[in-house]
């Protein structure tokens, strides 16, 4: 039998080393969220990012390819949340008023989280800036939207989960194009777009999306949106 011996790591060292890589992750999940809202997204350098969560540049490469993997992965995290937060929201909701007025005021909530919203415009402006990535980023992006938002959808209207791929695709950057527009707004001029008027537009809209999604929105209910 020979004298070497396979040298490995105790389970309790392996169970430490994986605390720390997550804490150095969450540090610079941490640090991108606010140098991306603050900086703009392409003006955003790894440097500061690694910067302001005390970790080096080797770091950052260590979790994440670059900017893109780096945000996606901020993006996912919020995901993960909403889901879980969502689903006890609505799954101790009997009615699909009830349910509806919940992911309406969840979403208002949404919508003054300036940070979040700030990263959420800066993505889809890099986007739409770098037509050769758009549509990479664009498919990413819905395939992420449609993990997340359909499921809760689908409790509040059973017919939903009929619905074509493509059909869900569309309800789901629907309900992101009218978040990001009010929340958009309301940062810009609070004044006037405030906190009440917000969600009053926000269950509003909820309440036709959700009816028209059931019956198919007509001409009249548009126009009644848009007042």
């Amino acid at each position: 039998m020979s004298d070497s011996k396979i040298i490995s790591e105790p389970p309790a060292a392996n169970s430490g080393k994986q605390r720390r890589t997550k804490k150095t992750r969450q540090e610079l999940l941490r640090s991108a969220r606010a140098i991306f809202a603050r900086e703009g997204f392409e003006h955003a350098r790894l440097e500061d990012i690694a910067s302001k969560a005390g970790k080096t540049r080797g770091a950052f490469y260590a979790n994440f390819k670059d900017k893109e993997d780096v945000f996606f992965a901020i993006f996912e995290e919020n995901i993960d949340r909403d889901i879980e937060e969502l689903n006890r929201l609505l799954l101790g909701l009997p009615t699909i008023e009830q349910r509806t007025q919940a992911l309406a005021d969840y979403l208002s909530k949404l919508s003054k989280d300036r940070e979040r919203i700030l990263l959420n415009l800066e993505f889809k402006l890099y986007a739409i800036r770098h037509p050769r990535k758009r549509k990479r980023l664009a498919d990413l992006h819905g395939v992420m939207r449609l993990r997340s938002s359909m499921p809760e959808l689908n409790r509040l209207i059973p017919l939903l989960r009929e619905h074509s791929t493509k059909t869900k695709l569309t309800d789901s950057l629907v309900i992101c194009a009218i978040v990001d527009g009010l929340s958009l707004n309301h940062l810009f001029d609070p004044e006037v777009l405030d906190n009440q008027v917000l969600t009053h537009y926000l269950n509003l809209f909820m309440r036709e999306f959700l009816s028209g999604n059931s019956r198919g929105i007509n001409k009249n209910e548009v126009v009644t949106l848009a007042k």
